[in-house]
């Protein structure tokens, strides 16, 4: 596939904005974006046009624009991420016979924004809307697992961070780290009876194209029903599943040691 060096600027111009917490001096995005000055200056001037940057005068600055809102605004509405990943995770509810789910990472929470429920099985609390504690839940320890700890620990500071279902789970950030590192290690995550007394998840990390986990792909069954081995078979499909999302969003390979089915 060829690449169209402008529109790969624009872009590179637009992200670089959308990761900054105030608008910023054209110097800065030359600088950063690796832009001669000239470029940049063109870029922003064009995109300005179109109302997707917005320059302030008085500052010398330039931010994300109107237009850029609504193409984010519209990309809530089409949920192109949640129509990826249907098809995927309704073959996973079939390859495995278990309910399926997919959740993402909102603070120290998980939203569960996709849920496929096999046949004859029960409906868990995990539907769609729900949030959970995400150090409790194999999606959210799936996605933790591969953030900067700096960032895990921002994000679970002091032992009031760590909140219980069940009187099960991490209560520290050092007893959450192993977790994250066996996570790792596996490459997938796992949760027993944490977030509901009898069953069990296992979940694999879906992710960009920077590498970053975007989402946990996640299968939850009854303890009784499943043994070690038949838990390994489950993991495998739960890392395909979360491997062919990350192909369909266009993100990076993940990293060796996910297992196969």
């Amino acid at each position: 596939m060829s690449i169209v060096p402008a529109a790969a600027q624009v872009l590179a111009v637009l992200r670089y904005l959308s990761r900054q917490a105030a608008p910023v001096p054209a110097a800065a995005i030359s600088r950063d974006v690796g832009l001669p000055r000239s470029t940049t200056y063109h870029l922003l001037d064009t995109l300005a046009a179109d109302g997707f940057v917005v320059h302030l005068p008085e500052e010398r600055r330039y931010g994300l624009g109107l237009s850029a809102f609504e193409l984010a605004s519209g990309y809530e509405r089409q949920a192109p991420f949640q129509r990826l990943a249907r098809a995927p995770l309704a073959s996973l509810v079939d390859r495995t016979g278990h309910n399926a789910n997919l959740a993402v990472l909102h603070g120290r929470e998980v939203i569960y924004v996709i849920e496929e429920r096999a046949p004859g099985r029960p409906p868990l609390v995990s539907e769609v809307g729900v949030r959970l504690p995400a150090h409790l839940t194999a999606s959210g320890r799936a996605v933790l697992a591969l953030l900067p700890p700096a960032q895990v620990r921002a994000i679970f500071p002091d032992r009031s961070a760590f909140v219980q279902r069940h009187g099960a789970g991490p209560a520290t950030l050092t007893a959450l780290r192993a977790l994250l590192t066996q996570a790792r290690r596996r490459g997938y995550a796992t949760e027993e009876g944490e977030v509901t007394p009898g069953f069990s998840s296992v979940a694999a990390p879906v992710l960009d194209h920077h590498a970053h986990p975007i989402a946990g792909v996640a299968v939850t069954f009854p303890d009784e029903a499943v043994d070690e081995t038949e838990r390994r078979r489950i993991a495998g499909h739960v890392a395909q599943t979360a491997r062919e999302l990350t192909r369909r969003v266009g993100g990076a390979t993940p990293a060796p040691g996910i297992p196969s089915p």
